[in-house]
């Protein structure tokens, strides 16, 4: 007899068309529901509440007084919790926020009891190859999906094993038709019957065994009330099933029993059986970007300095980083990192993007200044402190600022050696706003804000400091301006800047010559916030016949190309079909070309002011290849340029055309297996799509301008609307927007993801003056003027981040390899005495201090390991 597991649930979207403030207010309603119902029926004996632990941290705020009564039901396992903090998204959302996910909904999990040990996410836009892995680290052995799988995976089953690169491996039960099958199921014999036989069949067709699953609920569903009555008309419409109500662990202890089952590997990106949306990543570019540049910025910069801080006795503030993590990842869910939402609540997520930022750059100011403060020093000027936060050694050019009073300084270490700086900008600024306490006191003579470039090599896990000196002879500013195209030589490439805006790239290491690099297209968008979809007829507008602006300005150390193009294109769809061209999409191209560095790095600013349009950054390689790589979590990840499926997808009624179009997370490159290539990184935009038309053209996609929450019928995804039919005209990314770039010749000596790593880790100084508005008491700390913390190999391991532990006193260092090659964990300099590896969930595995100490610590391709050090 086959075993139908009915199982009780409510899919929360904390926000969507509506906003979180009305689905709180419908979360009260029916969280009270709930409870009463468990509390008082015995015969319905659970309900999952989503997994994620954010529903009850929005209920709770409301209705404290109920904390007890929900841990009396968490721990009678009857209200099913966690293990997330909110519903993640997997494929732009980045590993240590997916890490972090997990561990703040466990630990939230703990005040209640015990949390759901299933990797639920019934609703993510397809699923990352690296989660088995992701999941594994916290000890969770099952997952429950729906979207992004087909039988090109190779299986036709909804029950295998999932595996990731590194041998993880998690056992999945797929949700073939949803988490919404179940949803207000009718009494009535005739309609029941109706619904059910549909979909009985596709999941007796997917079983491999006499279980299968029955999710009750939908999207904010209140508890289906006659759900008693919906059975026993289940049992007599079936007899030869038994349908009862149940939890998915159920599930999963009938499926353990059972023997070979197929197991597959990789990501799940096939909208065959359901949409995925893959070009959702480009959707309100600004709020994606805000996500990218805070993710870097907190796993980068901010961690790191808090850690440093922490060995040199600074309390570290477990609290304050928490508040930031939690803020970002209520924007992680599915539709609120897609974007396909309405404009209210795009507003609200933008605001706590940026609410988030500003507690990142408040911390990060705060623990620079503990440091600085701190230092113990017989000089009495100003300090310049750089702050060098990778694991590696480096020599960097900064351009950086000093504040200071002096017609002119210069810069000495502390033993008096003079450190020589190049003077870019000089401007007076008001006291006031140093300290307003200046003026109240009636001085008002004005401070000089410099802009300088230093050339420094720092340590590893390292600040140091040089001193502010009074300078009688009056420094110069060095940097010199031309206009037009330009020929530039560094140490690295020969670079053309043609008159049409792009340019040509010699790479002096390999003499390989890259043409007619960044130019730009704009091509019309018929889609909606969930899909890209090309207009019928669309004919590509190109920068590759512009002329525009072209100014270079040069110091001894960098130069910086500006390339600015007025565009001339259409304002709407409707004038697109027209073939006018009245509107002006003005971009800027900004290249800083450091004399000794490969990477060049790139800011674009659009100011648009026209609807319904793909914007998109060019790069032409001769690199023959037909795959690319990109990173995801805590790896890398090949993939082809031409999905084969492109040639069968109407055929086979597929719910979405597979296009090349994919996700990144902060590089994407093309390599030969000479080594030569061309790669891109990225602070901003996380959507590619190589282009063969002759020869392979890295598209980055910078924006896209869409009015419409839904639509249906688009070219790319037939059939109903996804989401609903609502104006968005926010969405139509009217205004100045900034996109944070780089690219590089790959010559096969330096790995992308090193140089990706590095670009998106700069070098942070800080300034003391004898002023600030915001008043600190002394630390009691006397530090050195410069230090290090440790210094690790390099060869190829990335660190992803480096951390308090969340519960002992002991720093946790955690590193991937992205490589394809298994890896020793390898220090070059280390002062710690003990090494643990840890899971994610920072839970002692073994103790590793002689492997480590003996360079044995092996870590696979596409492996995560978490170690911590005290």
């Amino acid at each position: 007899m086959k075993q139908v597991h009915v199982v009780p649930h409510m899919h929360w979207d904390r926000e969507w068309y509506f906003s979180t403030e009305e689905s709180r207010i419908l979360l009260v309603n029916n969280l009270e529901e709930i409870m009463h119902r468990l509390e008082t029926d015995e015969h319905y004996p659970y309900y999952v509440l989503d997994g994620q632990t954010s529903i009850l941290e929005d209920y709770l705020a409301v209705k404290p007084e109920n904390r007890e009564r929900i841990k009396r039901l968490v721990q009678a396992n009857k209200l099913i919790i966690g293990p997330w903090y909110t519903q993640t998204d997997e494929m732009i959302v980045g590993a240590e926020s997916i890490v972090r996910n997990l561990l703040y909904g466990i630990k939230d999990s703990k005040e209640f009891g015990p949390h759901m040990e299933i990797g639920y996410l019934p609703d993510s836009f397809g699923q990352s190859a690296q989660m088995p892995m992701i999941l594994n680290g916290f000890g969770i052995k099952r997952s429950i999906f729906w979207r992004g799988t087909s039988e090109r995976h190779g299986t036709n089953k909804t029950e295998f094993y999932w595996e990731s690169k590194d041998g993880s491996n998690v056992l999945v039960q797929l949700m073939p038709l949803g988490y919404a099958i179940g949803k207000y199921l009718p009494t009535e014999p005739e309609a029941l019957k109706k619904r059910m036989d549909k979909y009985l069949p596709v999941l007796d067709r997917g079983a491999t065994g006499e279980n299968l699953l029955l999710p009750n609920g939908h999207d904010q569903m209140p508890i289906q009330q006659n759900i008693t009555e919906v059975l026993t008309e289940l049992h007599r419409l079936y007899p030869e099933r038994e349908f009862f109500l149940s939890r998915y662990e159920k599930v999963f202890e009938q499926l353990e029993k059972q023997l070979n089952l197929p197991t597959i590997s990789g990501e799940f990106l096939d909208g065959k059986y359901m949409r995925v949306h893959r070009s959702i990543y480009s959707t309100r570019m600004d709020i994606k970007t805000m996500n990218a540049i805070i993710e870097n910025k907190l796993t980068n910069t901010l961690e790191p300095l808090m850690s440093l801080a922490y060995s040199l006795g600074i309390e570290y503030h477990h609290g304050l980083i928490e508040l930031i993590w939690k803020e970002i990842m209520k924007n992680h869910a599915h539709d609120s990192i897609g974007c396909c939402c309405s404009d209210k609540v795009h507003a609200e997520i933008f605001n706590r993007f940026f609410i988030a930022n500003e507690k990142t750059d408040q911390l990060i100011t705060f623990y620079k200044r503990r440091i600085v403060d701190s230092i113990d020093t017989k000089r009495t000027e100003d300090r310049l402190t750089f702050f060098n936060l990778r694991s590696i050694a480096e020599e960097r050019v900064i351009r950086t600022e000093v504040i200071t009073k002096f017609e002119s300084f210069r810069l000495e270490t502390e033993d008096g050696t003079e450190v020589p700086y190049e003077l870019i900008q000089k401007e007076i600024i008001d006291p006031g706003l140093i300290d307003r306490q200046i003026v109240h006191y009636g001085n008002y003579d004005p401070f000089y804000k410099y802009t300088i470039e230093v050339r420094r090599e720092l340590a590893a896990l390292s600040y140091e400091t040089v001193f502010v000196v009074s300078e009688s002879t009056p420094t110069v500013v060095e940097e010199t301006t031309v206009f037009g195209p330009q020929l530039i030589e560094t140490k690295v490439y020969d670079i053309t800047v043609k008159e049409n805006g792009t340019i040509d790239l010699l790479d002096k290491r390999s003499g390989v010559l890259h043409r007619d690099l960044l130019w730009l297209e704009d091509s019309g968008d018929d889609g909606d916030e969930y899909d890209y979809s090309p207009l019928a007829g669309d004919n590509p507008i190109t920068t590759q016949s512009s002329r525009p602006i072209i100014q270079t300005t040069s110091t001894s150390n960098r130069t910086v190309v500006t390339i600015s193009h007025d565009m001339k294109i259409p304002r709407d769809l409707m004038e697109r079909k027209d073939g006018r061209l009245t509107n002006l999409l003005k971009v800027s191209l900004e290249l800083v070309i450091e004399q000794n560095d490969s990477t060049i790095g790139l800011k674009v600013v659009v100011d648009n002011d026209a609807n319904d349009h793909r914007l998109r950054l060019c790069l032409p390689t001769s690199v023959q290849t037909n795959v690319s790589f990109s990173d995801n979590q805590f790896g890398e990840i090949k993939r082809p340029f031409i999905d084969d499926a492109i040639h069968v997808w109407e055929e086979e009624g597929w719910n979405e055309r597979p296009d090349g179009i994919f996700p990144m997370l902060s590089y994407v490159g093309l390599q030969e297996e000479s080594g030569n290539g061309m790669g891109v990184i990225t602070n901003s935009s996380r959507e590619f799509e190589v282009i063969e038309e002759g020869e392979s053209t890295l598209a980055i996609t910078l924006f896209r301008s869409v009015g419409v929450l839904g639509k249906e019928e688009l070219v790319r995804r037939p059939g109903r609307p996804s989401g609903i039919k609502l104006s968005t005209p926010d969405s139509q990314m009217i205004g100045t927007y900034t996109f944070d770039l780089a690219f590089t010749s790959l010559d096969g000596t330096e790995r992308l993801s090193d140089l990706a790593k590095r670009h998106l880790t700069p070098i942070v100084t800080y300034n003391k003056i004898p002023h600030d508005a915001m008043k600190l008491n002394p630390t009691g700390l006397c530090l050195n003027a410069s230090a290090s913390l440790f210094e690790m190999a390099e060869n190829g391991l990335l660190m992803s981040t480096l951390k308090k532990a969340e519960n002992e006193k002991a720093l946790l260092l955690r590193v991937y390899n992205p490589t394809e090659h298994t890896i020793p964990l390898m220090f070059t300099k280390v002062d710690f005495d003990s090494f643990t590896e840890v899971n994610l969930n920072e839970e002692p595995v073994r103790d590793i201090t002689e492997v480590v100490s003996n360079n044995q610590f092996n870590i696979l391709p596409n492996q995560v390991k978490s170690i911590l050090m005290k």
